[in-house]
């Protein structure tokens, strides 16, 4: 099995991969057209990327490619409905850069308060101002609001507990009754955090409902002078209502992330946030921690590994929750040769589109059950005929 490494990770990937007999193709400076000539070029049967973006066009140019592992949480730079329309699994590498990731935030929260980059910044030109830089608020006594509670949003809290801060928070899954066991208070929309809090952090993934989720009623609810942090997505913040903000409200920003963010490693860029003096930004490094970076490395070249010796995808984000099917068929028959293509091919023949089928073998091998799920217009007569093959043992059917 070929394996494309198209972003620089960790050297323990690659030995890791070689360990398991696997052929590694290490060229970590991937994008653009690049990436679909390497991907032609090589007809990988993996693919593993960090935030190099995956195009229907590189989906496409590898025939042989059936697994896209992105190493780290988010798979958004990914077309997931391009990878799953060619049957190409696509995996994440969830939950190991959380660590990370909350200290960034509770680090930013911090430089929002204590103003740490402009008070660097102009030390380092020789600028003294000890009167604007000695009038920070203090974090102990106020409220973090919290927006989503997966594990980044739950390491987040841990941490602003421990600065004595409160914490209010919303997430769909949290209930009052885990709230309660977490200490934080729960509201019901992420408006009302936004109400209640000095400070906000968000920690939603980016899908088509949290699009734009910080928007003009989000950043109006929020008081003014109070801090907002993002670490996950551009997408889930409406860059022109956080500038209005500012402008109206005193708020001030430090963005890991934000709209038309550098494809490039290195080089320059300008951005309008970038040049205002009530926003920071960074370079999306909430993962870039050496022990995130190894941590994620382990479980790419496990969920890599997994699938070449078992054909299990560990962590896939695009596996159906639910199949089409609206029938099974349950086919109990004698473990012998080609009994199951017979079915299969009545199947086929009645025009039934099999969506799931599991086959599970009973003690000493003599006998098998087989379970079918699919759609199409039932026919009694070709369940009858599935029934009369010879060596099935009973046919029952029921509608879904």
């Amino acid at each position: 099995m070929r394996v494309l490494l198209a972003d620089k990770l960790s050297d323990q990937v690659l030995s890791l991969l070689n360990t398991a007999g696997l052929t590694v193709i290490n060229e970590p400076s991937l994008s653009g057209d690049a990436l679909t000539a390497a991907l032609g070029q090589h007809a990988p049967h993996v693919l593993v990327v960090r935030s190099t973006k995956v195009l229907a066009a590189d989906i496409a140019a590898s025939s042989a490619l059936e697994l896209i592992v992105r190493a780290g949480a988010g798979y958004d730079t990914i077309d997931v409905d391009a990878a799953s329309a060619a049957g190409v699994f696509v995996a994440n590498c969830p939950g190991k850069n959380a660590v990370a990731v909350a200290e960034l935030a509770i680090g930013m929260l911090l430089s929002l308060d204590r103003l740490l980059p402009d008070n660097v910044m102009d030390a380092r030109q020789g600028v003294w101002n000890k009167s604007r830089y000695a009038k920070a608020a203090g974090l102990k006594g106020r409220t973090l609001g919290v927006i989503g509670l997966g594990n980044i949003g739950m390491e987040v809290i841990r941490r602003a507990k421990a600065l004595e801060m409160h914490i209010v928070a919303w997430s769909r899954s949290l209930t009052d009754e885990r709230a309660r066991e977490m200490g934080v208070l729960r509201v019901d929309s992420p408006i009302e955090v936004a109400a209640r809090a000095d400070a906000v952090t968000l920690h939603v993934a980016s899908t088509p409902d949290t699009h734009k989720l910080a928007n003009a009623a989000f950043f109006g609810a929020m008081k003014p002078g109070a801090f907002f942090i993002n670490t996950t997505r551009a997408a889930v913040v409406d860059e022109d209502a956080l500038v209005n903000a500012i402008r109206d409200k005193g708020v001030r920003a430090f963005l890991d992330v934000f709209s038309d963010e550098p494809s490039f490693k290195e080089g320059t860029f300008s951005h309008a946030l970038a040049e205002h003096p009530s926003v920071y930004l960074s370079h999306h490094i909430g993962a870039s921690t050496a022990e995130a970076q190894e941590a994620i490395a382990q479980e790419a070249a496990r969920v890599i590994t997994e699938y070449a010796s078992k054909g299990e995808v560990p962590n896939c984000v695009n596996l159906a929750t639910q199949s089409p099917a609206t029938h099974q068929l349950t086919v109990r028959h004698k473990d012998r040769v080609g009994v199951l293509a017979a079915v299969l091919d009545a199947m086929r023949s009645a025009g039934w589109n099999i969506q799931e089928m599991e086959n599970v073998i009973f003690d000493g091998a003599k006998a098998a059950c087989a379970y079918i799920r699919f759609d199409g217009d039932v026919d009694t007569s070709v369940i009858d005929r599935i029934s009369g093959l010879e060596h099935v043992l009973a046919v029952s059917h029921i509608e879904l």
